[in-house]
């Protein structure tokens, strides 16, 4: 084990409670409290088949909003490793020497901004399509929205306790109402009906490749894109761009990677479970594609879903661009210009 571990660990945990207590304010009510109920489990070690007891969860969320009141304003801590300090965001540095030890460790910013740290095991180190994946097992330290995947510059982290812990969640809320679905189509795929837990790893190991295929599409993108769009999103104040931005360039990177493997490989229970995670403005803006999934299921062999994805490259890549033209032509002032795309007609597909 790499010396000092334990001021490591505390180093990035305490940089995690810093950026929660900037953001956690960002999160709706229902969001919030689900995601820290999950946080609890994950620190107090609750295994699946247990339920964290209200009042404890209750007098644990009053302690760590207090910590949080103290750190709001704390600068993010430089992190010890070996003999030497590293600021937070030198991901690439500090894994150099991190993996020989069977460590990694990651670093970014998600949705409106918020920075994002964990430290965990490393399971495997792979290289595809121009990538190192890094794939982590146990977590160490981790913020209250744990990213179960994320790619930064051309490395992808895979984070798979993170995403054990995401379909526990989406199977613990189906199980409450049992609507009918895709998700619901994936989860007796995996026989969440007969076994749960069993079923969950079958499927935590299996839609791994589901979330790696994504962060290859956004590397993709990326290429495509350049460091401007970084630059654009970075300008950003509000949420509805924010919102468009990603939506836009998560359809661009499905229709690029993940949806065409998909199909050529005839992975009918992956498509399901991508298409259970099609919601919020990425479906908004792309009602073709669900009418593709509901032809789909109704018997068209997925004839739909392919031409939808053939007709989605141009198009996402022509949104992005787009959204890319304003900026340049308005610069800070962008941000409404970009907002109006959302009821603009030509946005959606």
């Amino acid at each position: 084990m790499i010396y000092h571990f334990d001021r490591l660990v505390e180093s990035v945990q305490t940089n995690c409670h810093i950026a929660d207590a900037r953001h956690a304010g960002d999160l709706t009510l229902c969001t919030y409290l689900l995601e820290m109920r999950e946080f609890y489990r994950w620190e107090q070690g609750i295994a699946f088949s247990q339920q964290p007891l209200r009042a404890e969860v209750g007098k644990w969320l009053s302690a760590r909003e207090a910590l949080w009141l103290s750190l709001e304003s704390s600068d993010f801590l430089a992190l010890p490793v070996e003999d030497r300090q590293f600021e937070p965001f030198a991901v690439g540095e500090i894994n150099e020497v991190l993996a020989p030890h069977g460590l990694v460790y990651g670093a970014g910013v998600g949705v409106f901004g918020k920075p994002q740290f964990f430290l965990g095991k490393l399971e495997r180190e792979e290289c595809r399509g121009g990538a190192r994946i890094l794939v982590a097992g146990c977590e160490y330290a981790r913020d209250l929205a744990a990213a179960p995947a994320g790619l930064r510059d051309s490395t992808i982290f895979l984070r798979q306790e993170s995403l054990r812990r995401w379909l526990w969640e989406k199977f613990e809320s189906w199980a409450i109402k049992k609507s009918d679905g895709a998700l619901k189509t994936t989860l007796e795929a995996y026989g969440f009906d007969r076994d749960p837990y069993s079923a969950l790893e079958r499927m935590t190991n299996a839609e791994s490749e589901t979330l790696v295929l994504h962060e290859l599409g956004e590397l993709e993108v990326g290429k495509l894109l350049g460091e401007e769009w970084s630059t654009m999103r970075a300008s950003f104040t509000g949420r509805r761009a924010e919102l468009l931005a990603r939506a836009v360039r998560d359809n661009l990177a499905d229709c690029l990677v993940t949806l065409p493997t998909l199909l050529e490989r005839e992975a009918a229970t992956s498509i399901h479970f991508w298409f259970s995670n099609f919601d919020g403005m990425r479906r908004e803006l792309f009602p073709r594609m669900a009418s593709a999934y509901t032809a789909w299921r109704a018997g068209d062999r997925m004839r739909a879903v392919g031409t939808a994805v053939f007709a989605g490259r141009e198009h996402w890549h022509a949104v992005c661009e787009r959204l890319l033209a304003l900026h340049r032509s308005w610069g800070a002032e962008a941000e409404v210009h970009i907002e109006s795309l959302i009821v603009t007609p030509g946005t959606c597909l």
